[in-house]
């Protein structure tokens, strides 16, 4: 469910950027001759540079700092204690407008939720959007899926978790957000060129989306900006079959069948795809052609190419947060924040952007 409280009062922060043109006094006129369509481009031309300069940029992040805990409630105990709660010092560092998480426990109220952006708040960070729907995590199939011959495991339900609403998504904002579709009911055998194997044993009702598969829309006062997110399982933990390898390509590839209609009407523009894809371009396992679709295609841009997000023992460091920005978005600055002590493995990562389509491109 979306929940929204407080006085959304951000539109003013850029007044130079919003601010509209004195209708009291006419614009002089460009006097006709050979050199007014070169005059007419010229100031075009500047006028687009001087809104630019003077936009603020958009900061943008997901983090798969481990929010989640061993049941339910205790993450809410967690944040209304006195106890530092590990992950917030990072998440306050980001100074993000709008982040996503993906390993945060969902409740109904957003309880949880609200007491972070409370602590936030008191920290100087003002979230008045929240976005929030019960994840695939937990979710029971009512089948035996890991063949332990009992059903109601972690991994007996739509995706890995003890308990419904463990480790999913969430969204804060400083600007209004709107669900645009949720593809997290989407049965998996319904992709065009799914990879689920012939004989899966769960075909008739496993969901693709292991968490979710949000298009959230954030109305910035510069230009809305619609964001493709999802948090994808890790294609390790099964057997010579790769039914998580099969599963994180799929839920990797989802949003480019939407983009071409195959799901339904594609979602507005301008994109970014946001999110966990748990998919290195190179390494480790996984069907690295699925992340590599996105990052070849010269209608998306990568401003953090080749910067991994966590390093696993054993394994070294990979890349599987992503935020990946349209081409016909303006790009400021890029970057990540190191782990935290008690929060997990993974990198914030976090992108500065300017909402509005650069006409140029």
């Amino acid at each position: 469910m979306g929940l929204s409280a407080g006085k959304h009062d951000h539109a003013g922060l850029c007044p130079d950027a919003h601010r509209r043109a004195d209708r009291g006094k006419a614009p002089p006129r460009l006097s006709a001759g050979p050199g007014a369509g070169r005059l007419t481009g010229l100031f075009l031309s500047l006028c687009l540079f001087l809104t630019a300069a003077a936009a603020e940029p958009l900061r943008l992040a997901t983090w798969a700092g481990d929010f989640s805990r061993k049941g339910p409630g205790l993450l809410l105990k967690d944040l209304v204690s006195d106890d530092p709660v590990p992950g917030m010092a990072t998440l306050t560092a980001a100074r993000a407008d709008v982040i996503l998480l993906t390993n945060v426990d969902f409740d109904a109220g957003l309880v949880a939720l609200g007491a972070m952006r409370a602590a936030l708040g008191a920290a100087g960070l003002d979230y008045p959007y929240l976005f929030a729907l019960r994840p695939n995590t937990g979710m029971q199939t009512g089948l035996d899926l890991d063949g332990d011959g009992r059903t109601g495991g972690p991994r007996d339900a739509q995706g890995y978790g003890w308990f419904s609403g463990q480790g999913g998504q969430a969204l804060l904002s400083r600007w209004p957000v709107t669900l645009l579709a949720d593809h997290s009911a989407r049965l998996w055998t319904t992709l065009p060129d799914s990879a689920i194997a012939p004989e899966d044993p769960a075909d008739d009702v496993q969901r693709l989306s292991s968490t979710a598969h949000w298009a959230l829309r954030v109305a910035h006062p510069d230009g809305p900006l619609t964001l493709l997110t999802l948090s994808a399982t890790p294609p390790v933990f099964d057997g010579p079959e790769d039914r998580n390898g099969r599963r994180n390509r799929d839920e990797v590839l989802l949003w480019r069948h939407a983009l071409e209609g195959a799901l339904g009407p594609p979602p507005p523009g301008p994109h970014v795809l946001i999110g966990n894809l748990n998919l290195d371009p190179q390494g480790g396992e996984g069907w690295h052609e699925a992340v590599n679709a996105w990052l070849d295609d010269p209608l998306w841009q990568d401003p953090l190419a080749g910067q991994p997000s966590v390093t696993w023992d054993g394994v070294g460091p990979m890349r599987v947060s992503y935020i990946l920005p349209a081409a016909m978005l303006t790009v400021r600055n890029a970057g990540t924040l190191p782990p935290e002590e008690g929060a997990g493995p993974h990198r914030l990562v976090w992108i500065d952007l300017l909402p509005g389509a650069d006409p140029r491109r």
